[in-house]
């Protein structure tokens, strides 16, 4: 007799903890959470492609300055070194922004998720019917009317 009790309280146990314990399912976790920002990773390749380009380009330069002009082209160079330099800096640096403002929006999303599964802690109240997995409605307003 004392076998059974302890096999059905097992398998009551079994049937209301998660199967995942990292998930909860009270709190879901919404899809547009978890979804890339392919847009910004693409951007940031495309200005760090655009950088690397914009170095080819002074390299050939330099080298068809010195055959062309010889020493002479030197003064023309640094000007065009320089300009090139700074501008393939900066689209470096900005493809680096885009991939900061990847890592900045995961931070956001991940606060936000925290501080939903806080307040839901908080309240104890999980939005969620256990028997049919369905939003609770608040309908207390319809029965008192406007006030």
């Amino acid at each position: 007799m004392e076998d059974t009790t302890t096999a059905t309280t097992s398998m009551e146990e079994h049937r209301h903890t998660p199967a995942n314990p990292k998930r909860d399912p009270a709190m879901p976790v919404r899809l547009a959470d978890l979804e890339p920002y392919v847009g910004l990773g693409y951007l940031s390749k495309l200005f760090k492609l655009m950088a690397i380009i914009l170095l080819l380009l002074l390299v050939s330069e330099i080298i068809t300055g010195l055959v062309t002009q010889g020493t002479t082209s030197i003064p023309t160079l640094l000007g065009e070194m320089s300009r090139l330099i700074v501008l393939s800096g900066l689209l470096w640096g900005s493809g680096d922004l885009a991939l900061l403002l990847i890592d900045m929006g995961h931070d956001v999303r991940a606060t936000r998720i925290l501080l939903g599964r806080q307040a839901l802690h908080q309240t104890g109240s999980t939005g969620i019917t256990p028997a049919s997995g369905t939003p609770r409605v608040d309908t207390s307003f319809v029965e008192r009317g406007p006030r």
